[in-house]
Formats: C-alpha cells, sequence, structure tokens
C-alpha cells in the first residue's frame, strides 16, 4: 500500500531530524511533511473506494446467491408438479419436495454466512488498516505540532 509507504517516509524523516538539546523533541523539514500529508490524504480516497466495492461486491454475492437459491427452490417445484400422477408418486414428491427445498435452504443459508462472514473479514482488515494509518497521522502531526510550538 502506498499510504504504509508514506508513513515509512515519515517516520524515516522524523529519525533522521536533528535533535532539540535536552528535549526529545526534534527539527523536521515542514515542507517535506505537509507533502508527505497531503499524498496520504489524496491516497485515502482509494482507500474508501476500495471498502465500498467490498461492501457492493458482498451485497451482488448476497443477491446471486438469493437468486440461486429461489432458482432451486423453483426447479424442486417443477420437479415435483411434474411427478403428480398416482398418490403413491404425490407422497414420495411431497417428500421429496420438502428435502429439496431444506437442502436448498440450507445451501443458501450457507453461502449467505459465508459471503457475509467474507465481507466482514475485508471490511475488517480495511477499519483495521484505517484506523493504524489514522493512529500514525495523527501521531506524525502532533510530533509536528510540538515541533513547531518549539520553534516559536
Amino acid at each position: 500500500m502506498e499510504i504504509f509507504t508514506l508513513l515509512e517516509t515519515i517516520e524515516d524523516i522524523l529519525e533522521r531530524s536533528k535533535g532539540v538539546p535536552f528535549t526529545t523533541k526534534a527539527i523536521v523539514d515542514k515542507e517535506e511533511m505537509l507533502d508527505i500529508i497531503k499524498e496520504i490524504r489524496l491516497k485515502l480516497p482509494d482507500e474508501l473506494k476500495q471498502a465500498k466495492w467490498v461492501k457492493e461486491e458482498r451485497q451482488r454475492i448476497l443477491e446471486e446467491a438469493k437468486k440461486e437459491g429461489e432458482n432451486i427452490v423453483k426447479e424442486a417445484e417443477n420437479r415435483i408438479i411434474a411427478m403428480i400422477d398416482e398418490h403413491e408418486i404425490t407422497k414420495k414428491a411431497y417428500e421429496q419436495k420438502a428435502e429439496i427445498i431444506e437442502t436448498a435452504n440450507e445451501m443458501y443459508r450457507e453461502m449467505c454466512k459465508g459471503t457475509k462472514d467474507y465481507a466482514d473479514e475485508i471490511l475488517s482488515k480495511i477499519e483495521n488498516s484505517i484506523k493504524d494509518l489514522n493512529i500514525t497521522v495523527e501521531t506524525a502531526l502532533q510530533t509536528i505540532q510540538e515541533s513547531r510550538k518549539e520553534l516559536k
């Protein structure tokens, strides 16, 4: 990720910066830091677009799974209608219908759960990345602000 590279650059700048004697403060190139922060701000929308894509993809997969489940149920119903000729066949057809519908519903539930778990995992990773990025940016900004205060 380019954002992490930019954050590593900020860390390198802070590590290379000259320290102010008798403090934990450092002197950094303000323009260089502001340029990097500006680049991070430009890159963040890409991360947000990726999260939106994951959300939309999750919805598409859920809809696809629902349609597939509905198709399976319709197919099962069509098979059963075709089998209704005699009483014994009808009885078997109803039993098979219930089994097929239950199987189809179970498959649908499993596909939905798997899709939701997958989407949740991806969203969680993106959320954690953005939180980590936010903490790093806040830390960098705080360091910059402290350095600026010392310069005044």
